[in-house]
């Protein structure tokens, strides 16, 4: 158990992502028994829920940039262990993710900032060319010290892990674009190492798959690593199916990884790895995609991500709201079949589920459906670092009327009929805010009923300057009705909506089928994500419940600082009706703000793949040795000298 002091910014006005129980808290625990009210149901019995989230290590100069998305990958779960009683007892585990970078910086004690530039610097249009280039070479300085001698940690892969979580084929692996997934290990969520699409590190040689890694050959093969913090696996055939989006021409890559647990070792199951997608004219933030059972899409939107800009006045994140979206439709084996639709700008960093419309006799997909969290600014990225959104430059001759400041659940449909690629469907299916979307995986690629999401009932996810978005209220939407009713009575194509009620006109209702739920948390209490697990012979596809974790921000000091004794909660609420909590685990500790997770069932966990070695803490190293344990030459003790100079120097 590693207990280290909490940094709280204590200035006029700290910034608003490291404050309050979004700061970082820098306590890991392992597996520990917690108590509860109330009841737990037996389906969560022998599983875990874990989040992942960004939790800075290195963070002792508040007055730095920062961001809601930066900050090293910490995990924290509740497994529902079986006791031999029959009972089930909750227990909190929170892990640091061991990834190269983190380990590089906890054996580098001289740093102030964090190894990456923090993306509040790559996205902050008062950031000059020269402090950028600045941050970017430390970070190339930082990278290639820490493969010359002296170094406990040798960098390899950049990533910080700090995303998204899931489970494939036996693994369960953490995610974040700048590199490729890495596997951590259920329950106690050790690390084991980073997997390039054949075998994760710390795994016995015969689980390796033969095939191509991801990123393949060649100097520039590390930028095809980069993998997508949203992968997506198929519920019936459980491919993995992910792409990797790079600052070079072709810009995006696709690859499907099979399941071969299942398989039989003499037929190898089919794989493609680093496909190019063909039509991306320039490098963009892509975070996410669409998969449905029989196409993927890929999104081009006007949102771009190019070191390039610089070259042009231009901050490496930068939105042109003249510029159009572009979704490409592929089958999901042939992205050179690709098929570009176009239509008004927006951003989109979550898809909801994505489906097929297909004819019997034969079968043929006539239309492929998408449900996204649909953003009309970018003002997001900037407001998560606590930065003025600039004023956006057009670039495009194209003019688009501008659309009010929100984030909608929205609806696509890409028509595949014929040779005209037109989306005879788009608009929002609610006017409330709404973000992080799920649903019931083995929904997922089909048409499910139910979405689920978190929502504000006083702002909007583009939050104002200086404050950060809680979440308040956690939303089911049946999309079925609302679909229905979309394309019955079509609401005005783009800006249209088909439910346009409020957060508390909704609360408001007593119609016992509409087709919006709210679960409205008690003053003060803040939510995160929320998963659905279902009840086993359940009724409906909604029957089960849905998990989150909470915070009640009364515990804060008179500053807004949370003291070391504040604790989070993980409330277990009933998802048919949104109204009850039918237990609340309290935790050891808080869980800050954070981003993605995942519920993790009894089956998966009893069958992840063997494990030979797990990823370490350092021992912390005295003075180096020579061959033979002789004392080294003095050109070695001026090597070291000089090396913690440079350290200091550009900590």
């Amino acid at each position: 158990m590693t207990f280290v002091n909490e940094k709280q910014s204590r200035s006029a006005k700290p910034h608003p992502y490291l404050h309050g129980n979004f700061a970082p808290i820098n306590r890991v625990q392992p597996l520990i028994p917690c108590s509860y009210t109330g009841s737990i149901p037996e389906e969560l019995a022998g599983g875990e829920y874990v989040r992942n989230g960004g939790n800075p290590v290195t963070n002792e100069d508040l007055g730095r940039d920062a961001h809601w998305f930066d900050g090293d990958g910490m995990l924290s779960g509740v497994a529902f262990r079986r006791q031999e009683d029959c009972s089930v007892q909750p227990e909190f585990v929170n892990q640091y993710i061991l990834t190269d970078a983190y380990l590089s910086t906890i054996t580098t004690p001289t740093l102030r900032l964090p190894i990456l530039p923090s993306i509040a610097t790559l996205v902050n249009p008062a950031s000059s060319l020269f402090r950028i280039i600045l941050r970017i070479l430390r970070t190339i300085f930082l990278v290639l010290l820490s493969n010359l001698p002296g170094s406990q940690q040798v960098i390899k892969k950049i990533s910080v892990a700090n995303t998204g979580v899931l489970y494939h084929d036996g693994r369960a692996l953490a995610t974040c674009e700048s590199g490729p997934p890495i596997r951590i290990s259920l329950p106690g969520l050790e690390t084991v190492g980073w997997f390039d699409g054949c075998k994760a590190e710390g795994e016995a040689s015969t689980e390796e798959v033969p095939g191509t890694a991801f990123g393949g050959d060649g100097v520039l093969s590390f930028m095809k690593e980069w993998t997508t913090a949203h992968p997506r696996v198929d519920p019936i055939t459980k491919e993995l199916i992910l792409f990797h989006s790079t600052f070079i021409t072709p810009f995006v890559h696709y690859s499907i990884i099979p399941c071969t647990q299942t398989c039989s070792s003499y037929v190898l199951p089919q794989r493609l790895v680093n496909a190019a997608v063909p039509g991306i004219k320039s490098a963009k933030m892509m975070h996410d995609f669409g998969v449905s059972f029989t196409h993927t899409i890929i999104m081009d939107l006007p949102l771009s991500l190019d070191p390039r800009n610089l070259a042009h006045n231009l901050p490496a994140v930068s939105y042109d709201p003249s510029g159009c979206s572009r979704f490409g439709v592929f089958p999901r084996w042939n992205p050179e079949a690709i098929r570009w639709f176009e239509t008004n700008p927006c951003c989109i960093f979550h898809t909801a589920n994505t489906w097929d419309d297909t004819t019997t006799n034969p079968s043929e997909t006539t239309a492929v459906n998408m449900l996204a969290c649909r953003l009309t600014s970018a003002s997001l990225v900037f407001s998560a670092g606590d930065i003025a959104a600039p004023i956006p430059k057009s670039s495009s001759s194209i003019t688009y009327p501008v659309e009010e400041e929100q984030c909608r659940l929205y609806y696509y449909r890409f028509s595949l009929s014929g040779a005209e690629n037109s989306i005879t469907h788009q608009f929002a299916l609610t006017a409330i805010p709404f973000e992080f979307p799920s649903l019931r995986d083995d929904k997922s690629m089909s048409a499910a009923r139910y979405i689920y999401g978190c929502s504000v009932s006083d702002s909007s996810f583009g939050a104002a300057l200086g404050r950060a978005v809680k979440i308040d209220s956690l939303v089911k939407v049946d999309t079925e009705v609302l679909i229905q009713r979309g394309s019955k009575r079509s609401p005005t194509r783009i800006s249209g909506c088909v439910d346009t009620r409020s957060v508390p006109e909704i609360l408001a209702s007593t119609d016992p089928n509409d087709p919006i739920k709210i679960f409205k948390l008690p003053p003060g209490f803040y939510a995160q994500e929320s998963r659905f697990v279902p009840r086993r012979n359940g009724t409906s596809e909604d029957d089960g419940w849905i998990l989150s974790y909470v915070f009640d921000e009364s515990q804060l000091d008179e500053h807004g600082n949370a003291p070391l004794g504040a604790k989070s909660e993980l409330w277990i609420i009933e998802a048919k009706e949104m109204k009850e909590v039918i237990c609340r685990v309290k935790l050891p500790q808080r869980v800050p703000y954070g981003l993605h997770g995942n519920w993790f069932s009894e089956e998966e966990i009893q069958n992840q793949r063997p494990v030979e070695s797990i990823r370490c803490l350092p021992v912390t190293k005295g003075k180096v040795l020579g061959e033979a344990g002789e004392d080294p030459s003095i050109w070695m003790d001026i090597w070291m000298d000089f090396r913690e100079w440079l350290l200091a120097a550009v900590g």
